[in-house]
């Protein structure tokens, strides 16, 4: 009976388990880091014109911030799977605080934009954190857990926006970065210290992960038009939640940044 007991104990404790208090944690997580790359969406007026960056180059806020996003999915994602999980997304994060630091700082447009680039490249810390709360939930629970932890996502994106309006509008715009640098910091310890370490066992090698997403574009016709589907909605909703907000402040609708930031309350309970 006691080989039998010790024999569950073992195989109990290699199960993957999540509480409710970490999957919150982790939905939380996510909300706040994923905001960081829409903070400025709203912001593009009041930063082009402090930056002297014409409304025609104003654009370039926004496309670094998710030109950093982007070189993030492809080559620092697959990190993932051979470096240990806690660390690697406390490392990357470190990132993107540094970079909204330097965007508040920022005084010309060149160190704004490397600066909005770090940060798109910090923010892909949510894709190492979705990936980990799945492989520490069951099987039985695991899409819930993935779902409650997505919800949290779409929360920190939508609601950045109103945010950081609302921000701007008693205080400045380099205090939305201010604010979310302090955030970053307190959330990596936050991190550091009680999310349970995720050692993996890689198969493969940096360079081979890389080539495997090409093969699997080339044989995966599925997955080739669930990218074009999901490239040109995300296109759709960049370009209008960049522009929107220089239309509602100019001259035809004339609103603050508090207006600004009630119109983009409302797309939330979207």
């Amino acid at each position: 009976m006691a080989s039998s007991s010790t024999t569950g104990t073992a195989a109990s404790s290699q199960n993957p388990t999540i509480s409710r208090w970490l999957t919150v944690l982790l939905a939380f997580a996510c909300g706040l880091i994923a905001a960081n790359i829409y903070y400025a969406q709203p912001l593009v007026g009041p930063i082009s014109t402090q930056l002297n960056l014409s409304e025609q180059a104003s654009g370039l806020i926004v496309t670094m911030t998710q030109l950093g996003y982007g070189l993030g999915l492809l080559l620092v994602v697959p990190l993932g799977d051979l470096f240990e999980n806690r660390r690697l997304a406390v490392s990357i994060l470190a990132v993107g605080a540094f970079g909204l630091l330097i965007s508040g700082f920022a005084g010309s447009v060149e160190p704004f934009l490397a600066a909005s680039f770090l940060v798109g490249l910090g923010s892909v810390t949510v894709q190492i954190l979705v990936p980990y709360a799945a492989h520490l939930a069951p099987d039985a629970i695991r899409g819930r857990v993935v779902g409650n932890v997505m919800s949290g996502l779409m929360l920190g994106i939508m609601l950045a926006r109103p945010v950081a309006s609302m921000i701007t509008y008693f205080a400045s715009w380099r205090a939305v970065f201010y604010l979310s640098f302090i955030g970053m910091v307190l959330l990596s310890a936050i991190l550091r210290f009680t999310l349970p370490p995720r050692p993996v066992v890689a198969r493969l090698k940096y360079h081979q992960m890389l080539a495997s997403m090409v093969h699997l574009v080339k044989t995966t016709p599925a997955l080739r038009r669930r990218a074009l589907y999901h490239a040109s909605m995300f296109g759709a909703f960049s370009l209008f939640w960049t522009t929107t907000p220089l239309l509602l402040a100019g001259p035809r609708f004339g609103l603050s940044q508090k207006g600004i930031a009630l119109f983009a309350l409302a797309g939330v309970a979207g």
